[in-house]
């Protein structure tokens, strides 16, 4: 073997040195025919040699760090291909066909490669080697007629005849029956066999011999026979294999040919529908092959079913599911060993990163009865096969311990099996703390599932009751002794294998170290007392019990009191950061008041006998319009401009045509506070529509038109500012309840460039913990984050990107409010073993010149603070704020002067019952200056004292 080895080294290294000495060649031609530019492409093709050799290092040594880099063996053996370098190509090559199965295309690259350098017949043997291994990853027809021609070629020697005769046969068997590929190794196969018919026949004119005239019967009763079953199989284009029997066959078709014949063309046509489906899919055709594996599991020929497996893994190899579909069915079904172990190692060679796939196949060996050291390599391929989640490894280390627990004989005392199954717990807690923990920087298993289980065992089986305590002792040092579930747990297992007195111990100290559930504890010991223990026993649990549950009413008092300080404080600052925001709004307003002339509005009844002030005060100067009022002019104002105002008698029309009346004006505010007051009205008819553009025209139409399409509507309700402005949001009320779901599913549609966020039309004073959130905040395994992805990325280049790794069912980019994009994405896919094939393939890929990252779907848990009026246990017990129905809206200032402003707080009563009003100067409880009670209308001067008054 050392001899062979060496030879095809020397010979490869000869093979070599040769397409060197015709590189040499070409570039002497090239000297010789006077091309100018020789030298320059010399420099040329010697830097790309340069950096072809530098990428080749650069691949070989991410393959030393990280052998199971897929993409990285597949360059590397193009480059070296690409150079002619056939030592380091092969090498390469077998590397990679150790750790993964083999596309067709590389083994067909190989095996050609291998053919040119074994041209000698001492060589065929290792390349029937390497056909062998490329026929077992796949279910390739191509594959498989190239391993028969080539065998073609060596019929001279001994036996070569039944050599070709046997890989035709077995051909037929792996890829006979499929509908598009297999017809092609049926027809290679009786051409060959016509071939050898025209060897065993005679000459024409000679009368053969009895042993020529069997020979020849025999070779054609095997064309006959290769037609009968090809007949008898549907195939694509089997009407021109039967036109052609009818024409070879001197006796025509018999009856029974015929009628198989039709048979399987009539179940060709009834799959005819799923193969053209298949011809103009785009792959990976997941949907299609799912659609035409129900039809073949529902008919249920084993042989059509594991076919159509084949064929859709061979082109979806890396979908875990497809394989777990796969496996699970030659294990429930079939239960043929070879195939059944045979599928299982090529699912886990495929996908070495999907631990089912490697629980399934230790279970299937240990179901076939392999040898124990053969388990033993494949769970050691399995822990370093590269598994995403520390759980993964808590899940096989299980799987491997259940495998060696079934193979111990409890009923001894002591065996290899039992101090085998022991060492492995052991290795298992301690490659869990090391390895694990240190990788994903979290514990696989903060419950201690493990240790529990040893525990167990080492009760129930081994009466080793003493090793269980101090694995749970172990357990409680880990963290878990503050969970009540815990010492209950083990409780139980005292209970049930120890004594009463551990139970007792047990108890106490659960009732000393809980901290979640502590009363149900020490009901569990009280309960305990009342079966086991005496009056002793009983007063120590009753006074311990009660101690403790003191103890933690007390600290819960100090916590809720702390938190409720703190919540105080909080509000304290908050409201006076409130005051002095409104304070330096007021100043700011009243100092552009006095500047540029200030508005104020007066009682309606102050309107019947004077003059139309706010139409004086809109027009005229602050100090100009004070002097008119306090001269006393019973009629008419003039300026520059003309008439301005008269004194209204009581009863008679203010103010000249186009002057707004102080009722008219505070209807209208009336009205804009109204329609900028969001009430709720039938809140399970209506939704909340927010994130309009505030340029947004005639929102009432436009929203009226977008949503019509859900039901009839009942109201359109867009909100304007004090200015006439469109606010950006507006309410929705359906006539029906039921078109509520269908609006709700136009959230985020863009209107105008800008998302659109329709949400649940609810009232947040009566529910204040309304979420509208509506992305889950929590670990989605089914689900990858996207960041860095270019902002010209759209939805759909991305799912096109992300569908070659599995089955995409959502993708949602990120965009701020106004609809541009933050380059982040969400894509959400049918399973969690084809998000983490996502995420090993695409992390680190360029995309539009950017480097993305991938992982997991797992958002950072929000800081949220307690609202006002939540349900948190802390904020029930201070008192609480009220707001309006909108919460802590900003602080909205008036136009009045100071002077004018009427008290926020209810109205004095009167002695005889009518309402007065405060006292001018005079502070009231809500800090407002009030009025002085007034029992008759005011007059120009009392309205000039009033404005000068500071």
């Amino acid at each position: 073997m050392a001899a062979s080895s060496n030879a095809e080294e020397t010979q490869l290294q000869d093979m070599e040195e040769d397409a060197g000495m015709e590189r040499e060649m070409e570039s002497d031609d090239g000297e010789g025919m006077g091309v100018e530019n020789s030298d320059d492409e010399e420099d040329d093709s010697s830097e790309d040699e340069k950096e072809n050799e530098a990428e080749i290092q650069r691949l070989e040594e991410q393959l030393s760090i990280n052998a199971f880099d897929y993409n990285c063996h597949v360059d590397l053996i193009k480059l070296l291909r690409q150079e002619g370098e056939l030592f380091r190509l092969r090498r390469a090559r077998q590397k990679m066909s150790e750790l993964f199965p083999l596309t067709e295309e590389i083994w067909l690259d190989w095996l050609k490669d291998e053919i040119r350098l074994t041209e000698e017949e001492p060589n065929r043997e290792r390349v029937y080697e390497l056909f062998e291994k490329a026929v077992k990853d796949y279910i390739c027809p191509d594959i498989w007629l190239e391993y028969a021609q080539y065998s073609i070629g060596g019929m001279g020697s001994p036996g070569g005849v039944d050599k070709v005769r046997s890989i035709f046969e077995r051909a037929l068997t792996a890829v006979g029956l499929h509908m598009t590929k297999g017809e092609t190794v049926w027809e290679a196969y009786r051409e060959f066999e016509n071939a050898m018919l025209s060897t065993v026949q005679p000459p024409p004119g000679r009368v053969p011999t009895h042993e020529e005239q069997e020979l020849l019967n025999t070779q054609l009763e095997r064309i006959h026979t290769l037609f009968r079953r090809q007949l008898a199989i549907p195939l694509m284009d089997m009407e021109a294999t039967y036109a052609e029997y009818e024409e070879w066959s001197e006796d025509g078709v018999p009856e029974t040919i015929s009628h198989q014949y039709k048979r399987a063309l009539q179940q060709m046509e009834n799959r005819k529908a799923f193969e053209e489906s298949l011809l103009v899919a785009e792959p990976p055709k997941l949907a299609e092959y799912q659609a035409y594996m129900d039809y073949e599991l529902k008919e249920g020929d084993p042989a059509r079913i594991q076919i159509t497996f084949e064929r859709a893994l061979a082109e979806n190899c890396l979908v875990p599911d497809m394989w777990t579909k796969y496996t699970t069915y030659l294990d429930r079904q079939l239960k043929i060993k070879d195939l059944v172990l045979s599928s299982h190692d090529r699912a886990v060679r495929n996908c070495p990163w999907t631990m089912g796939l490697w629980k399934s196949y230790l279970l299937a060996l240990e179901r076939h009865g392999a040898e124990h050291q053969t388990i033993s390599d494949v769970f050691e391929k399995a822990l370093n096969a590269g598994f995403i989640q520390a759980t993964d490894y808590v899940d096989i280390w299980q799987a491997y311990l259940d495998y060696l627990r079934r193979r111990v004989d409890f009923s001894k005392e002591s065996s290899k099996e039992l101090e085998e199954l022991r060492a492995a717990f052991s290795r298992s807690l301690e490659y869990m703390k090391q390895d694990v923990e240190e990788r994903f920087s979290e514990s696989g298993d903060p419950s201690c599932t493990i240790m529990q289980i040893w525990a167990r065992i080492e009760a129930l089986h081994c009466k080793n009751m003493q090793k269980a305590r101090e694995l749970w002792d172990s357990i409680m040092t880990k963290g878990n002794a503050k969970y009540a579930n815990m010492w209950l747990e083990y409780y139980n297992l005292e209970r049930s294998y120890g004594d009463p007195i551990h139970c007792r111990k047990a108890l106490h100290r659960a009732v000393q170290c809980t901290l979640d559930y502590p009363e149900h504890v020490c009901e569990v010991l009280l309960n305990f007392e009342r079966v086991e223990g005496s009056l002793e026993d009983w007063d120590v649990a009753v006074q311990k019990t009660e101690t403790r549950l003191n103890r933690i009413n007390e600290q819960r008092a100090k916590m809720a009191e702390k938190e409720a300080n703190l919540a105080r404080q909080e509000e304290e600052k908050a409201e006076q950061r409130r005051k002095a925001k409104g304070e330096k709004k007021n100043q700011k307003k009243g100092q552009k008041g006095m500047r540029a002339g200030e508005k104020r509005k007066a009682e309606p009844d102050d309107y019947q006998n004077e003059w139309d002030e706010e139409f004086v005060l809109q027009k005229l100067p602050l100090r100009k319009s004070v002097d008119m009022i306090s001269s006393g002019t019973e009629e008419y104002m003039e300026t520059e401009t003309g008439l301005f105002g008269r004194r209204t008698p009581a009863g008679h029309k203010p103010g000249p045509p186009g002057a707004k009346t102080a009722q008219q004006g505070r209807a209208a505010a009336a009205q804009r506070q109204q329609n900028d007051k969001p009430e709720l009205r039938n809140d399970n008819n209506s939704v909340f529509i927010s994130n309009l553009a505030y340029t947004l025209e005639e929102p009432e139409g436009k929203m009226r038109t977008l949503f019509e399409t859900c039901g009839p509507l009942k109201e359109v309700r867009p909100v304007f500012s004090n200015k006439g402005t469109f606010k950006g949001y507006c309410y929705v009320q359906f006539e029906s309840q039921a078109s509520v779901p269908l609006a709700l599913k136009l959230d985020r549609q863009e209107v105008e460039g800008r998302p659109m966020f329709v949400s649940p039309c609810v009232d947040k004073n009566t529910n204040p913990d309304f979420k509208v959130f509506k992305y889950n905040s929590s670990m989605e395994k089914h689900k990858i984050f996207v960041s860095g992805l270019p902002f010209s990325c759209t939805k759909e280049e991305l799912e096109e990107v992300c569908k070659n790794h599995g089955t995409v069912k959502d993708v949602r980019l990120v965009t701020y409010r106004s609809g541009k994009p933050k380059g982040l994405a969400y894509v959400e896919f049918a399973d969690e073993a084809q998000a983490s094939q996502a995420v090993l393939k695409m992390d680190g890929m360029v995309l539009q010149d950017n480097k993305i990252s991938v992982a997991i779907s797992n958002p950072p848990r929000r800081n949220l603070k307690e609202k006002p009026g939540s349900s948190g246990s802390m904020t029930a017990m201070m008192p609480r704020q009220v707001y309006g129905s909108r919460g802590r809206g900003r602080t909205q200032l008036s136009l009045l002067p100071r002077s004018l402003h009427r008290p926020s707080g209810p109205a004095n009563k009167a002695e005889n019952g009518t309402a007065t009003k405060p006292i001018a100067g005079t502070v009231n409880a809500a800090g407002d200056t009030g009025f002085e009670a007034q029992t008759k209308p005011l007059s120009n001067s009392d309205f000039a004292r009033m404005l000068l008054n500071k």
